[in-house]
């Protein structure tokens, strides 16, 4: 297991390495593949060597190479911080998960961490691009729809446990509807782009159970409503003042899918009904 969460650790360098290009482009409206990376101040590409996450920002002691512009420490922290997640996501997958019995668990399994890596990694860019420009782009919701079907139900057949598929298609559904609603009935509360990540972390938390389900579903208002709250106390927003949304829908389906069960027990015996 040390082995395989070590080798995601190094590949969440190179995927964060990435995002950082997709959080920057995206919403631009560019290409994610060409031209290659620049800097944005002189137009001088950036070599290979200078390219190594993290290692590179820290040789450079964080400036150009050709023009001594600054980058950004949201680069590095963007590939440290993706890593770190993809190694705590290997580990959850490889501990929580049950291997089926049979020549197909080990490949359930691997669908399985792909899956829940995907989600990590536009986790990190869709959170990033929301607090830049409040906006959830198609471009990576979208997408996300088949490749989440397609890795969890392929996980849930490979594992002989078709029921996740009810769970995943149950809970894409109500986060979907449940969202929509809040955008039609109170326009301006919620964006079509948080209806559409509804829909995409419904599908996994669905998948993971239902306590997964409703903790992922609340903790979103949860963690929301107090960053909101706390933004008020602190005179930093007001009243009708617009918050990206997303960060929080992304972080309470995190808390859902590794903290739910848990934490949907505690709640159930709390009043008497576990």
């Amino acid at each position: 297991m040390g082995v395989i969460v070590t080798l995601a650790v190094i590949y969440g360098l190179l995927i964060g390495s990435f995002l950082n290009v997709v959080i920057y482009r995206v919403p631009l409206g560019r290409s994610v593949v060409s031209p290659p990376s620049a800097c944005p101040q002189c137009g001088a590409g950036i070599l290979r060597r200078d390219n190594v996450p993290v290692v590179s920002w820290l040789l450079l002691r964080g400036r150009c190479r050709n023009c001594g512009a600054p980058i950004s420490p949201r680069y590095p922290l963007v590939e440290l911080g993706t890593a770190l997640f993809f190694g705590v996501v290997t580990w959850w997958v490889l501990v929580s998960l049950p291997v089926a019995s049979g020549p197909t668990g080990p490949f359930a399994v691997a669908a399985a961490l792909v899956a829940f890596l995907y989600l990590a990694a536009i986790s990190v860019a869709l959170a990033l691009i929301d607090i830049d420009t409040h906006r959830l782009p198609n471009r990576i919701l979208l997408p996300a729809y088949w490749i989440a079907a397609v890795l969890l139900a392929a996980a849930g057949l490979l594992a002989g446990e078709p029921e996740r598929l009810v769970g995943a298609l149950i809970g894409g559904a109500a986060l979907f509807a449940l969202y929509l609603t809040l955008a039609l009935v109170r326009r301006g509360a919620m964006g079509f782009g948080d209806v559409k990540l509804a829909g995409v972390l419904g599908l996994y938390l669905g998948w993971v159970g239902w306590g997964e389900l409703a903790v992922g579903a609340f903790g979103a208002f949860l963690l929301g409503g107090l960053f909101g709250v706390a933004l008020l106390l602190a005179k930093r927003a007001g009243r009708k003042s617009s918050i990206p949304f997303g960060p929080w829908m992304l972080a309470g389906a995190w808390i859902g899918i590794v903290f739910g069960a848990p934490l949907a027990e505690a709640y159930l015996a709390l009043y008497g009904l576990a």
